[in-house]
């Protein structure tokens, strides 16, 4: 008989009660393995909608479907132990009505095992937020840029500026009202970002937004410099893995095209070698 240790799974009102502590660690995942590789070092793992851009190659995030999100949400969950796991919904899955919010987030979460969601949008979704809440789905809100309205924006621009600083204070505490357990604040000016981070009870989440935030977020793809198509200002590179795996494809072609790999001691023999008497 032998003893296991199990451990807790980090749980929306976990993240909640670190309003103003130590700030919290995000990193987004769309693979198993790499959902492995973060979970010991993250609070939050979010499943964004950013991998139909740095995984399928999409211009947007717009054209990401439900079936696209519950494929990768289940591969995250099954690669974590500790950290926990954010799906996000996406475009198209929750603004036509509560109701239509309520079926897509209850799928998600059931057929992905994440405990709760993501979605854009401000005061104009905190109906639908205050809905999916009291009917047992988390929210995590996201306002300022919102990607999936890149459309509607007229591009990835800073939100918060020139007369918006109001509304994007007007939106954070709709979304906390509604009861949010976190926002995201994405690309807002810095200045903005800590007096809401001030306002709220709840902690908000910074990609572009300043150090004042109660926690940070990044693109994994991002980060790791494995995404390389463009680099939005916000972004930090800690690696060159693009770079590295370059080198390394280009280092095993050269090697297959000289006949260099595989060497003997990459081949099977036709006759297995005789086991030595004792």
């Amino acid at each position: 008989m032998s003893a296991t240790t199990s451990v807790r799974p980090v749980l929306p009102p976990d993240i909640k009660a670190r309003k103003g502590g130590q700030p919290l660690v995000v990193l987004t995942a769309y693979t198993t393995p790499m959902a492995r590789l973060v979970d010991p070092h993250c609070d939050m793992t979010l499943v964004g909608d950013s991998l139909g851009m740095v995984l399928h190659g999409m211009p947007s995030t717009v054209g990401v479907t439900m079936e696209m999100m519950i494929l990768h949400g289940r591969s995250v969950v099954r690669g974590l132990s500790k950290a926990m796991a954010i799906i996000d919904m996406p475009f198209g899955s929750y603004e036509e009505s509560p109701q239509q919010a309520y079926r897509n987030a209850a799928r998600l979460m059931a057929e992905t095992g994440a405990p709760c969601v993501k979605l854009e949008g401000g005061a104009h979704m905190a109906e639908t937020i205050a809905f999916l809440t009291t009917r047992g789905v988390p929210v995590m809100a996201h306002i300022g840029l919102t990607p999936q309205a890149v459309n509607t924006l007229g591009g990835y621009k800073v939100v918060g500026r020139d007369g918006e600083a109001d509304k994007v204070m007007a939106d954070a505490k709709a979304c906390e009202a509604a009861g949010a357990f976190a926002i995201v604040l994405e690309k807002v000016p810095q200045g903005l970002t800590s007096r809401i981070t001030a306002a709220l009870n709840i902690p908000t989440i910074g990609i572009g937004a300043g150090v004042d935030c109660d926690g940070q977020v990044l693109v994994i793809d991002d980060m790791l410099g494995l995404f390389t198509d463009f680099r939005p200002k916000f972004v930090k590179r800690y690696a060159e893995l693009g770079k590295l795996a370059d080198a390394a494809i280009s280092t095993y072609a050269a090697e297959v095209r000289a006949r260099e790999f595989p060497a003997a001691e990459h081949a099977f023999a036709d006759v297995l070698p005789a086991k030595a008497k004792s």
